[in-house]
């Protein structure tokens, strides 16, 4: 029959003393979904759909009427109707829905370990998930985190923060629903047709000498040695932080001038060009018996975590504004630049796999350039002809 609301209602079980424990009605206008009406005074009433597939006749409960009404069982049957058409069982879904883990969960049990073992900054991926990403979607459901999810959740973070830490939350949830479809735990990413925000161009932090003298006689003052030291190699060799703070005396050959990188950012091993400063800072370092790090911590077993609280210390004491640790990265840069270091081995000294990372740095090349510049002019109004005729002196 042509199921309703009001039919459904009027429905009753099987008579009494009758042998069937239900009563089963066939919806005359979707295929396969029914409405089985249970004995007894109580009258369940629950629908149901009912196909067959690879050869096997099956049934897939939908729910109980009237929390369910004909018109949602219907849409549901149609959906499960699709699947069937698709190869697809409903009940294999619906498991899998089940067994869906919270954002939480997959990212504690599944994707934490992934990034140990994939990334080396596995670390950030950690961080803006303990503090940022599952406090907001942590209880849900994998499969329940829609494309305007994303989009709010990320302007959310560019307004509290920037452009481009939104962005690195975009491409860290990305990245998350990307390995959850390889893994078979969802069929869509939701980050799919968020667009980046833009970001303003890098910054690249210079500082006067005056400045940087100030920076290192405070520096002399600082009571973590350990600290003072890693920063002071930052600053020489513009390498990364925790490249600086993960160096083993084992990768440092001080005779060569050489200082091996096993594992850098972008995955790859790289050489470090020691500078005579920098020689002369690890040989002046005191080297602890039997501890491999350069700069260890409070517990020697370990590297140094962070000398974020003794910079902040260095610069409040030398009266300068606030610089990131990364800023550091950055001085070298501007220091090789303005001395006429070509962006093509700033590239290489730095260790940007790109170029274009480097071009950031192009405008501090221009008073170079115009030197270069002002000595093809000199020689031009050298041998431009005088008044008279002559050749200039």
């Amino acid at each position: 029959m042509k199921l309703t609301n009001r039919a459904i209602e009027a429905l009753s079980g099987p008579a009494p003393g009758a042998s069937a424990k239900s009563k089963e009605v066939s919806d005359s206008e979707v295929t396969g979904l029914r409405i089985i009406c249970s004995a007894g005074t109580a009258r369940r009433k629950f629908f149901y759909f009912h196909y067959t597939i690879h050869g096997q006749r099956k049934k897939a409960k939908i729910g109980e009427f009237p929390a369910i009404g004909i018109q949602e069982a219907r849409q549901q049957a149609l959906e499960w109707r699709a699947a069937v058409d698709r190869g697809v069982d409903p009940m294999d879904q619906r498991d899998r829905v089940r067994q869906m883990p919270t954002v939480s969960q997959y990212a504690t049990d599944e994707y934490l370990p992934y990034a140990k073992q994939h990334k080396v900054s596995w670390d950030m991926d950690e961080s803006k998930l303990r503090l940022h990403i599952l406090p907001k979607f942590g209880p849900r459901r994998l499969c329940d985190i829609s494309t305007r999810d994303v989009q709010m959740y990320i302007a959310q973070i560019k307004a509290s923060r920037s452009p481009a830490t939104a962005n690195r939350h975009l491409a860290l949830l990305s990245k998350m629903f990307k390995m959850a479809i390889t893994w078979e735990r969802i069929d869509r990413n939701p980050c799919v047709g968020v667009a980046k925000f833009r970001e303003p161009q890098g910054r690249t932090e210079t500082l006067s000498s005056e400045d940087l003298q100030k920076m290192l006689k405070a520096m002399e003052s600082e009571p973590n040695i350990q600290a003072v030291a890693a920063l002071k190699l930052l600053l020489l060799t513009g390498t990364r932080r925790e490249e600086a703070l993960q160096a083993r005396w084992d990768d440092i050959d001080l005779d060569k001038a050489l200082w091996f990188l096993p594992k850098t950012k972008n995955g790859k091993t790289r050489h470090v060009m020691l500078n005579m400063e920098a020689v002369s800072l690890l040989r002046s370092h005191v080297r602890l018996p039997g501890v491999p790090w350069v700069f260890p911590g409070r517990d020697p077993a370990r590297p140094l975590n962070n000398p974020r609280k003794a910079f902040t210390r260095i610069l409040n004491a030398a009266g300068l504004p606030y610089l990131r640790v990364h800023s550091l990265r950055h001085l070298f840069a501007s220091f090789a630049v303005s001395s006429g270091v070509s962006l093509f081995q700033v590239q290489h000294l730095l260790g940007h796999a790109s170029p274009s990372t480097t071009q950031r740095y192009a405008h501090l090349a221009n008073d170079v350039l115009r030197q270069a510049s002002a000595s093809v002019s000199s020689i031009f109004t050298k041998a431009k002809p005088g008044d008279d005729g002559k050749m200039a002196a």
